[in-house]
């Protein structure tokens, strides 16, 4: 992980990796777009439906544990789920 990499960002790539049958195919990504976090988690498509869960219960609690960690930094921080081009 690099030196700009934030907890939040680091906290969904490892849940990502931990749930995933290809941890080598996830990607986070971070970017600011006006006063707020935009966190990318990027999975292999067969990965997908994993991430998401029954009823989208997985993805979530995901989203509500990308929220809780930003607030601890004083971010308000969205999770988007995508799959790999």
């Amino acid at each position: 992980m690099a030196a700009e990499t934030t907890g939040v960002r680091a906290v969904i790539e490892v849940l990502a990796r931990a749930l995933t049958d290809r941890p080598d195919a996830v990607k986070v990504t971070e970017s600011q777009h006006k006063h707020k976090t935009l966190i990318e988690l990027f999975v292999a498509p067969s990965d997908l439906g994993k991430l998401i869960g029954r009823q989208g219960r997985t993805a979530a609690a995901l989203r509500t544990l990308a929220a809780t960690a930003g607030e601890k930094e004083g971010k308000d921080v969205t999770l988007e789920i995508r799959e790999t081009r």
